[in-house]
């Protein structure tokens, strides 16, 4: 069976006119879309957006704040521990609480939201790499989304890029007389 290369030069024509006509979201020539997400890292202190508390005794991390939420919602605290728990006013207290009544060994983490490429991800189209994040939701966080990225010092990718812009493809056809 020979390959029907009419089909592929159509498809080249299509991918053209798209990337021909698609936003560049402020990018140089070559660029290509990647997904971009966040991610939540240890900082330091005085840069932490947000706390996580991490438990030994339970080999895990949470959030403070959720952590502090499900406690009060489980409403199984009673006498010292309930009133000792209505005075949380910080991060600190919220600490010591947790280290008194919870897990003595208890730790703060301050942290804050990093953004990152996702691995293996690579599109030549802004509505493929949309495509697959719709397809793929459940790899990502609810804010992952399309990322312009510049094939910077990259010469046979400007080249390949630059061949499909501006190739005429309609040239590969016999001439009708």
């Amino acid at each position: 069976m020979s390959r029907d290369w009419r089909k592929d030069i159509e498809f080249l024509k299509s991918l053209q006119s798209e990337l021909n006509s698609q936003v560049n979201d402020c990018q140089a020539s070559p660029r290509f879309w990647v997904v971009g997400d966040y991610r939540w890292v240890e900082c330091s202190q005085d840069n932490a957006e947000r706390f996580s508390v991490y438990l030994p005794s339970a080999g895990e991390s949470y959030e403070l704040n959720g952590y502090l939420q499900e406690i009060k919602e489980d409403k199984e605290l009673s006498g010292e521990a309930y009133e000792d728990f209505e005075d949380i006013g910080c991060e600190d207290s919220a600490l010591e609480w947790i280290q008194t009544y919870q897990d003595e060994d208890a730790h703060l983490c301050p942290e804050r939201k990093e953004h990152f490429v996702r691995e293996n991800t690579m599109f030549l189209t802004k509505s493929e790499a949309k495509q697959h994040i719709e397809l793929n939701h459940y790899h990502y966080t609810k804010e992952a989304h399309t990322y312009a990225m510049t094939a910077w010092r990259a010469p046979a990718v400007e080249r390949l890029l630059q061949i499909l812009h501006e190739f005429d493809f309609d040239s590969l056809y016999p001439k009708e007389a």
